[in-house]
């Protein structure tokens, strides 16, 4: 079965926060693991410097959407906290074994697994820097022994399965089937702040069609309601990082109703997703829609570069210089423009230029084929070349010129600035702090809303004074078709909206977080 699993670090650990674990009982029957922010550490935070500078983390964070992994032959709600690092990962703590083992995890929407380091773990420097499950400990281990091979953009983790109980906040889920991981990928799992990963997606995509711990939960009888929530608070100068309700939803975490849209593929969180705006103005690429992800486990806004270039440029980004994307331009964009202005299927325009070929719903690079519906013998979804690629955004960015009647001379100028503003390859953008009150905002049509994010929320700001850096939540990712155009919506997005994931009605829920 295909699965697709991440390392869901990204290049935004740019500084560290520790915590300490505080448990509180309220009056309205909810368990509540609260959490409290410790000093940086300077030693952290050089490691984690040297992480962001290749940015093989957040490259890694989304390729899940490309990759597979291999297998070898209460009635309470329950809640647990978050802790928020540099509001780019929230994680938090959970026990394995009898008496319980405890293990730091990112609680991941994007993946289905539960894996944390064995102590079985002798030749993966990482592994000794992260706490380690040590199965002759615990009186509920059971053996299973199935190898598991999960591959990372950044490397594999490679291990066995075996099952114990695992204990989430106050319930415990019995005889869990799990990863015991004995290869990490070295750098980035070494500066990682957390040591494994707990997976809250469909079990369509889990390694071994391993059963998924939530859906132990509900089988078990341990939630009253089939549904799990998230708040992530946004505000990195509080204690307290967000808490994930399993269960149900808690009021106090959101205001005014939820939207609710359909899961369309299970496997991910995914719906379809309308328009993208920039300042409330169409940006045109999902006018015929496009599908979306919300994922915890990956930091930032991933999106179409084409669309993500455009953010870019209203925002004043800084990323990559594309001569091709240039090339293209002079060569070929007063013939897009004129394609267009006669009215041609904007589908076919790069076809009838000859730099790309038409499948019969859109160009592909020539020459390349298809590796992501290869199980299934598709060869629609094929990769694009650059020359290709640069002209179905040139495209897309003329046509969204066109719409605004500006003259032929404004749109050559306006698309070469943003062939400028294209970002690094699956990486991030810098942004001018002192210009955050000027940028406009950023939003997305989920059922029928608008869901706005301002430039406070879709820019992730480290450091205070001289010394702060500033970088945009937005970075690209192209998934061709079928499954793609993809957008998928990670914590920039979630902490600005109370996410709601209703395992009973097949639905993913969004209001303003309170």
């Amino acid at each position: 079965m295909e699965a697709k699993l991440k390392a869901v670090l990204v290049s935004l650990f740019l500084s560290s926060l520790l915590f300490t674990l505080v448990s509180s009982a309220t009056t309205d029957g909810l368990f509540r693991i609260g959490l409290k922010k410790m000093k940086l550490d300077q030693n952290d935070q050089l490691a984690a410097r040297l992480e962001s500078k290749e940015g093989e983390s957040l490259r890694a964070s989304i390729r899940k959407y490309f990759r597979r992994g291999n297998l070898g032959d209460s009635q309470d709600t329950d809640i647990v906290g978050l802790k928020n690092y540099m509001d780019a990962q929230y994680f938090g703590e959970i026990g394995i074994g009898t008496p319980p083992q405890t293990f730091t995890v990112i609680f991941d929407t994007g993946s289905s697994n539960l894996w944390v380091p064995s102590s079985k773990c002798y030749f993966s420097v990482p592994c000794y820097f992260h706490s380690k499950y040590k199965s002759s400990q615990s009186s509920t281990y059971r053996k299973n022994g199935k190898s598991a091979d999960i591959h990372y953009g950044t490397g594999a983790i490679s291990g066995f399965f075996s099952e114990d109980n695992v204990k989430v906040g106050d319930l415990v889920v019995k005889n869990q089937e799990f990863i015991e991981a004995t290869r990490e990928p070295s750098v980035t799992f070494l500066v990682a702040k957390f040591d494994g990963i707990l997976g809250l997606g469909f079990q369509e995509i889990s390694v071994g069609s391993a059963v998924p711990v939530w859906y132990n939960m509900v089988e078990q009888g341990l939630v009253k309601e089939p549904v799990f929530s998230f708040w992530l608070n946004r505000k990195t100068d509080d204690d307290e990082g967000g808490e994930l309700v399993f269960g149900g939803v808690d009021p106090d975490h959101f205001k005014g109703e939820h939207t609710y849209v359909p899961v369309t593929q299970k496997g991910y969180w995914q719906f379809d997703m309308g328009e993208v705006l920039i300042d409330g103005e169409t940006t045109g690429y999902c006018v015929g829609g496009c599908a979306a992800i919300a994922d915890s486990g990956t930091s930032l806004l991933a999106g179409p570069t084409a669309v993500v270039a455009m953010i870019n440029h209203a925002i004043g980004a800084t990323g990559v210089v594309s001569q091709e994307c240039k090339a293209v331009v002079a060569q070929y964009g007063q013939t897009i423009i004129d394609l267009l202005l006669s009215e041609a299927s904007p589908q076919k325009i790069c076809s009838q230029i000859g730099l790309c070929t038409f499948d019969g719903t859109r160009g592909v690079g020539m020459g390349i084929e298809s590796v992501v519906d290869e199980k299934n013998g598709d060869k629609s979804s094929g990769v694009h070349d650059a020359g290709c690629s640069a002209c179905e955004m040139a495209v897309v960015w003329m046509q969204s010129q066109l719409r605004q009647n500006q003259t032929e001379e404004r749109i050559l100028e306006y698309v070469n600035e943003l062939c400028d503003r294209l970002p690094s390859p699956m990486g991030e953008s810098a942004v001018d702090c002192l210009q955050l009150s000027s940028m406009p905002n950023v939003s997305f049509t989920i059922g029928g809303k608008v869901f706005d994010l301002s430039a406070n929320e879709y820019v992730l700001k480290v450091g205070e004074g001289a010394a702060a850096q500033c970088i945009s939540g937005f970075t690209a990712m192209d998934v061709p078709p079928p499954r793609g155009p993809l957008w998928i919506l990670g914590d920039v997005f979630m902490g600005r909206y109370h996410t709601v994931f209703d395992y009973g009605n097949m639905r993913v829920g969004f209001a303003e977080a309170a």
